[in-house]
């Protein structure tokens, strides 16, 4: 580990190798503009609308690791999807706030799930679903055993110290552990979008986005209109 850490940090310096998402130190600048007019350009670029807005579904992207939003985002933000990264079991405040998401939402609530198979693994998105108590449908979108024989992943020993691991033998009949990351990212990010797809209205989504262009030549508009 120190050995890959060390050449990717010098491969980063060199500009060869791309920035690491890094979640726990960021500079904390309050923001601020040159002029009303810099701060109205800013606005014009930061606008959109909900793209979720009349969706059937009120969709969810779950997953177990922080380390995974950045590439989730990459594949999904264009659709306006809340993406939620449970990092183990959640706390109450995360419970809370996400509740109180889905009750400002008008579809019907979904969380579509990728997380480690092992004892944890299994049981961190039951913990989450059952506290937060407002999804109507759930569905674990990766690791699943049969993925993991399908996609020759490799497995490690699992934890026996672990205490959900009895539990996990009884459904399984074997101790093992194999991480979300071991699953190709395009393999991954299919297994996302085909289940997005079964509950995704295209041409409401359509009309979304184009009313948000028609409001933004409207903003744009206002903005050369000032002073």
């Amino acid at each position: 580990y120190k050995t890959l850490s060390a050449r990717t940090a010098e491969a980063r310096r060199a500009g060869a190798f791309p920035a690491l998402t890094d979640l726990t130190r960021h500079i904390d600048r309050p923001l601020s503009w040159t002029g009303p007019h810099n701060a109205l350009a800013d606005t014009l670029n930061l606008y959109r609308r909900d793209r979720t807005e009349g969706q059937p579904f009120a969709l969810y992207i779950g997953v177990e690791k922080h380390g995974l939003v950045a590439q989730l985002s990459s594949w999904f933000s264009e659709l306006g999807i809340p993406i939620l990264a449970l990092g183990g079991y959640s706390s109450q405040s995360f419970v809370d706030q996400v509740r109180q998401d889905i009750r400002r939402t008008d579809g019907c609530p979904v969380l579509l799930y990728a997380g480690d198979f092992d004892p944890s693994g299994e049981d961190i998105d039951r913990d989450f679903v059952e506290r937060v108590g407002a999804f109507q449908h759930v569905e674990r979108i990766a690791l699943t055993p049969e993925q993991i024989d399908e996609y020759d992943l490799p497995p490690a020993i699992g934890k026996a110290t672990d205490s959900r691991a009895s539990q996990f033998v009884a459904r399984h009949g074997r101790l093992v552990q194999v991480e979300l990351d071991a699953l190709p990212p395009d393999t991954l990010r299919g297994l996302y979008q085909q289940a997005i797809d079964l509950r995704w209205d295209l041409s409401t989504f359509e009309q979304v986005v184009a009313a948000e262009g028609a409001e933004r030549v409207q903003l744009e508009e206002l903005i050369e209109a000032l002073p």
